[in-house]
């Protein structure tokens, strides 16, 4: 979907080493849509025109890749989709987080650190994604305990660390008070955090944030640093699509829906899932 996001960048590169691990299997270039539908579609319609054994797709949005996934089904070219959602069920297997729970975890979170209430900004993804949906109603059923818990603002945007960063700096000049920010990723709550550390209003609120990429700018590591309260992590699914990919191939079954687990990062727990899931430290041992 766009590979200028950390979150997308770190898939392709894991997908890329499991996919050598099946001598079986090769991987061709993989794609770029740059958050464009559009792109995405030609892109999708190229590889099924090449008649790939596999297709994985990772949408930009439901609706306007529902049709090019739906092609590729009636070519009987075996789809995986990973982590975003499309409006068909004619697709072999969707790889992904459950993205509701992962809400409801922020949430739950938000309301263990303002015990008393406080107002809250939501920085989304894109409106119209499933994991953008799933991850805001997780996020506000979780607040509901607590009446007193308010988001007072929220804005798209599109899962980046730049327009996050603009959007909290104008949230700062708008209110006095923000006790914490949901970021739907890392990126966006890191963002955020920048801002409001220029404006030396950072040690007034908390930071949630949503990936936990085990790298250098990731969220672990702003966890460890004390940026972000807490994130949680939100597993790239490339080793699993590159096992389903080999299960397909040999005509072995695979789950139509494979839900993967989440993990919250705290400080406590921060450095040993940093081991745990630097994705450099396990190539260097295999």
């Amino acid at each position: 979907s766009n590979n200028a996001e950390p979150y997308r960048a770190q898939l392709n590169i894991q997908l890329q080493a499991f996919i050598k691990k099946y001598p079986d299997l090769k991987l061709l270039p993989i794609t770029d849509a740059k958050q464009d539908n559009s792109l995405q579609v030609s892109q999708v319609q190229s590889f099924i025109s090449q008649h790939v054994d596999v297709l994985i797709v990772s949408p930009t949005e439901p609706a306007p890749l529902t049709a090019p996934v739906e092609q590729a089904c009636a070519a009987h070219i075996p789809v995986i989709i990973l982590g975003r959602t499309v409006n068909t069920d004619c697709y072999t297997s969707f790889i992904g987080g459950d993205n509701v729970k992962i809400g409801q975890l922020a949430g739950a979170a938000a309301v263990k650190m303002l015990p008393n209430g406080g107002n809250v900004v939501e920085l989304r993804g894109l409106t119209s994604v499933s994991g953008q949906i799933e991850r805001d109603k997780g996020f506000r059923d979780g607040i509901a305990v607590n009446p007193k818990i308010k988001i007072i603002a929220d804005r798209d945007c599109k899962w980046l660390k730049e327009p996050a960063t603009v959007a909290m700096q104008q949230f700062l000049a708008q209110y006095p008070k923000i006790d914490l920010v949901y970021g739907q990723n890392d990126p966006m709550a890191l963002g955020a955090y920048l801002a409001a550390n220029g404006a030396g209003r950072a040690k007034q609120m908390k930071f949630i944030g949503v990936d936990g990429l085990a790298i250098p700018d990731g969220g672990i590591r702003a966890v460890q640093l004390g940026e972000l309260a807490t994130t949680f992590i939100y597993p790239t699914g490339a080793k699993q699509a590159a096992d389903y990919a080999e299960d397909i191939v040999h005509k072995r079954p695979v789950k139509h829906h494979l839900t993967l687990d989440t993990t919250e990062v705290t400080s406590a727990n921060a450095a040993a899932l940093y081991k745990q899931y630097d994705f450099s430290n396990q190539t260097a041992s295999n």
